[in-house]
């Protein structure tokens, strides 16, 4: 399949070919794959293999005519390729608690940091609560001599007698993890412990090198994550590297931009939003296309939904939790619900409909699939309503039983006491109010109008459900990308080359400048400096300088530029608290630097001319009756295409449903806009918004 040109270079005028660029998106369901090749830019989706996701990559490769050549780097007709992926290894990981054993070398007095934690309530009213155990268990955990102040001065040294039994101790360990008081002020304590571990031979994560920042719970724990996942990571990394036969390999990293595979496999941490980043990037890029520079990114997928708010850019955080687990790298902020294509459906004890957590995944996958599913699925629940023609599966490459549908779905009809119609629509209603909590969430909950954005969908299920859930959250219009299914993979082929390294100062404003001004300049050089070392040419790298800034005796900070950042602190706190207070000295917490290089050039054309509209009907079944809508192949459709709802576009990777009360224009670069033209206040197909 064919839908976008990248830049390439004429053969016929002696110059040599541009590498290949295939970005790969392993998903629960689906892996998915974009191939740009001789201004053609090709696409694949491929069964996901959760016990070794590498298989569906290589499959993928395979199926796309690269791999083959392990270390060659190319493929049959000699261009070597470089392959960007984003994986959920680190994350799966973490989720299902299939990680490294880790050991954990602290202060001695400090071992039970990560138990203590901040003395949250995870359970506000439950009068014994409970969490889940650390990572590194208390048997795993081993105290040190040695102190440091904050200002980073040696109070007590290192003792060199127990540095000597510290290998020993790690080899009965899979991983280390090694956090120091205070070594973001001054990491020699943590390099002589990094030194004393080296003859372990297992892998050593060193808080310093990873997270140069105060809060020692928040470091320690992103510390030991990269720790508890690094053994893994870096063996599929390995895996993936030797058999892809890529000429270089780039990893999607949380924070919006690619990393080497190098870093990726050493730091893991910072790919536990791998996939999902790739999404907000690629959102952005359409909207910014069609001309909105505001906009909501909602990623429904087979096993969850992600949502993000982009107010001109994508926001990042430090503030981030997985399982439980801080992770206080930079990550954009996205926030995830358990709700997608393979949600399993069922009732619980009291009969009501429960949808999600629990995915169908790739194996066996939803019952429509045809391959042994026993659980209903919210796709399930589209194909027997309609809504996903059996025959228009994967572009029509596949097909869906829905026959096969009827018994389970007559199962939760009777424990419903409904009809089976109502029955499915009660199944989608739940994985809508799922989704529009998620939305709510990142957008009313802090502070933003969701009115104002226009609503990004993409996913394999994000076309069947971005009508309902714009109307629920009152915003006007919606935007689908060309193969919306694919938008992960697409991002990843225009994120940036990014890295970032950061520094506590806590300094405040009336203290000598000079030194805020060094650390900037030792940070830029830094930052730049890693992309010059992974082969960027200089020129093309930026440099982008912040600050983590609070009033004095405040405990949170706010992020803004560097440039007069006294003045941006007083600004942002007035727009964010309601209030500024000038005469109050301001502190500079925690510099940031971040340096990035342009990603290749993808130039991505609009569709056709306009035609006249070619449309199938169809017939989509509700509580109530049903009802004859007309059916678009979005390949026919051309620019300046328009019709009402209801009405069906397929495509190859994503079915999009657009409901009575809702029109669809095929804009200039090819996205589909969706616009209210019934002028209620609720939902477009006629549940009211919540």
């Amino acid at each position: 399949m064919t839908d976008a040109i990248g830049k390439s270079t004429d053969p016929q005028a002696g110059k040599r070919a541009e590498p290949l660029l295939v970005a790969v998106d392993t998903g629960g369901t689906f892996t998915d794959l974009l191939m740009l090749a001789d201004g053609e830019l090709r696409s694949l989706k491929v069964p996901s293999t959760p016990p070794d996701p590498s298989r569906a990559v290589l499959d993928g490769l395979r199926a796309l005519g690269l791999g083959g050549n392990p270390g060659e780097g190319r493929r049959t007709g000699g261009q070597p390729f470089v392959l960007l992926h984003g994986t959920t290894v680190a994350t799966n990981a973490l989720l299902e608690r299939k990680g490294a054993r880790v050991g954990l070398v602290t202060n001695r007095g400090f071992e039970d940091v990560l138990e203590i934690g901040r003395q949250n309530r995870p359970q506000l009213y439950a009068l014994v609560g409970w969490r889940k155990p650390p990572l590194a268990s208390r048997e795993d955990r081993l105290g040190v001599a040695g102190r440091l102040d904050p200002q980073g001065a040696e109070l007590v040294p290192i003792d060199p007698e127990e540095l000597a039994g510290l290998a020993a101790w790690a080899a009965e360990r899979d991983s280390v993890a090694v956090c120091l008081l205070h070594s973001y002020a001054n990491p020699a304590h943590e390099e002589v412990v990094a030194a004393a571990l080296e003859g372990s031979g297992v892998p050593v994560s060193v808080s310093s090198r990873l997270l140069p920042e105060f809060r020692e719970y928040e470091r320690t724990s992103t510390t030991v994550v990269n720790a508890f996942v690094a053994p893994l990571v870096s063996g599929y990394l390995a895996r993936l590297e030797e058999r892809a036969g890529a000429a270089r390999v780039a990893i999607m990293g949380s924070n919006g931009g690619t990393v080497p595979v190098k870093r990726a496999a050493r730091e893991p941490v910072h790919t536990v939003l791998s996939g999902p980043a790739g999404g907000v990037v690629g959102a952005l890029h359409w909207g910014r296309a069609a001309g909105f520079d505001r906009v909501v990114t909602f990623d429904m997928g087979g096993t969850s939904t992600d949502v993000s708010l982009c107010p001109g850019q994508p926001l990042r955080t430090g503030e981030f939790a997985i399982d439980g687990q801080p992770v206080a790298v930079p990550v954009l902020d996205i926030h995830t619900v358990g709700a997608g294509g393979g949600s399993i459906a069922r009732l619980d004890a009291g009969g009501a409909l429960k949808v999600g957590p629990e995915s169908a995944g790739a194996a066996p996958g939803p019952v429509c699939y045809g391959r042994g599913g026993r659980s209903l699925a919210v796709t399930d629940a589209h194909v027997w309503l309609g809504r996903l023609p059996t025959g228009g599966f994967l572009g029509g490459t596949a097909s869906l039983d829905r026959e096969a549908v009827e018994p389970v779905l007559r199962e939760v009809a009777e424990g419903m006491g409904a009809s089976l119609e109502a029955a499915a629509e009660g199944v989608l209603a739940v994985a809508d109010s799922a989704m529009e909590r998620a939305l709510r969430v990142i957008s009313v909950e802090r502070g933003h109008d969701p009115r104002e954005f226009c609503l990004v969908a993409f996913g394999g299920a994000g076309g069947l459900h971005v009508a309902e859930l714009a109307a629920r959250i009152g915003v006007e219009r919606a935007l689908v990308p060309p193969s919306p299914g694919l938008l992960s993979a697409f991002g990843m082929l225009v994120a940036p080359v990014t890295r970032e390294v950061s520094r506590t100062v806590l300094q405040t404003a009336d203290d000598d400048p000079r030194g805020l001004d060094d650390a900037f300049a030792e940070l830029r050089a830094a930052a730049t400096g890693a992309l010059r070392s992974e082969g960027l040419d200089g020129e093309s790298v930026s440099v982008r300088c912040s600050v983590d800034a609070r009033y004095a005796g405040q405990s949170f900070e706010l992020r803004v530029p560097a440039d007069d950042w006294v003045e941006a602190f007083h600004a942002t706190h007035e727009a964010r608290y309601g209030y500024a207070r000038r005469e109050s000295p301001v502190e500079a917490v925690t510099l940031r630097a971040v340096a990035q290089a342009p990603p290749a050039e993808v130039r991505v054309p609009g569709p056709g001319p306009r035609s006249a509209l070619c449309a199938v009907p169809a017939t989509v079944l509700s509580a109530t009756g049903s009802i004859r809508v007309e059916t678009y192949v979005r390949d026919g459709l051309g620019a300046g295409a328009g019709f009402a709802g209801p009405a069906i576009v397929t495509e190859y990777s994503g079915t999009t449903w657009i409901p009575e009360g809702w029109g669809c224009t095929v804009v200039e670069t090819g996205s589909l806009l969706l616009e209210r033209i019934d002028g209620r206040g609720g939902n477009a197909a006629g549940a009211p918004a919540s």
